[in-house]
């Protein structure tokens, strides 16, 4: 998969994709990391990308002209109806619909180029999101100064979910968010630390009774954590019944 990233300030990423999983990626020719310089499509002496908004107003607004010029010229197509196939153009924005592992995964199995838009200052000039963008993305509900960090947790959360990217074909599967709900509580040696003990169940060897318990307590977690993610997680009978035994659990402790 190729990234192409768009920014006014291509040093942020210097070295962010030089560890773990993307670096490692990269080196096995699965994954292109590209960074463009946004000012490199404007066509005045100073190099203008921003301007106030109409109706005024704080702040300013990424101007279109060098947004579309940029794509463009990177895809051959200045409109996402024109876009090659299997490449997509995301506009990261605090506007947009939520980075979720469904859409991650989504974005992996359906494209093979990612054009990533980092937004910057008061935002960006709505005909880039109404005409050029197949996708307007948000990392979470806050604000960030500009879409840099949300395109280094986007490339992140697309990168692992690529086949091979990850040390085992299982792993990813496995992962919090993979099966709609949190992951479940992870132990390693010692077996004992200042008086906390791992669980005995996973100590015990019965493979059977390890796989339930660790249903059992990624159902606890996300109860505790993120209760939302319950009401539209795939759940089973056996996972309403452990739901239920949690809630009595919990309220006698």
């Amino acid at each position: 998969m190729r990234f192409d990233i768009i920014t006014i300030f291509p040093g942020f990423f210097a070295s962010v994709f030089e560890y773990g999983i993307v670096k490692r990626a990269q080196a096995a020719g699965l994954v292109e990391i590209h960074l463009h310089d946004l000012r490199r499509w404007t066509s005045d002496r100073h190099r203008t990308v921003d301007d106030r908004p109409f109706g005024g107003g704080d702040g300013m607004v990424l101007k279109p002209e060098p947004i579309f010029a940029a794509v463009e010229e990177l895809t051959g197509a200045g409109r996402r109806t024109d876009l090659p196939a299997r490449t997509r153009v995301v506009l990261l924005s605090p506007q947009g619909k939520p980075l979720t592992q469904a859409l991650a995964a989504e974005l992996a199995a359906s494209a093979n180029r990612l054009v990533v838009i980092c937004g910057r200052y008061e935002g960006v000039d709505e005909r880039v999101a109404e005409a050029l963008a197949t996708d307007e993305v948000s990392i979470g509900d806050y604000v960030l100064s500009g879409g840099e960090p949300a395109a280094v947790v986007l490339v992140d959360a697309v990168v692992r979910l690529l086949p091979g990217a990850l040390g085992s074909a299982t792993s990813a599967a496995h992962e919090s968010f993979a099966a709609g709900v949190l992951d479940c509580p992870h132990y390693t040696r010692p077996a004992e630390f200042r008086g906390l003990r791992v669980p005995e169940v996973l100590v015990s060897g019965h493979h059977a009774r390890v796989a339930a318990w660790r249903r059992k307590e990624a159902l606890r977690k996300t109860w505790r954590n993120r209760p939302d993610l319950l009401e539209r997680a795939p759940l089973s009978d056996e996972d309403r019944r452990l739901l239920e035994e949690i809630r009595r659990e919990e309220q006698s402790a």
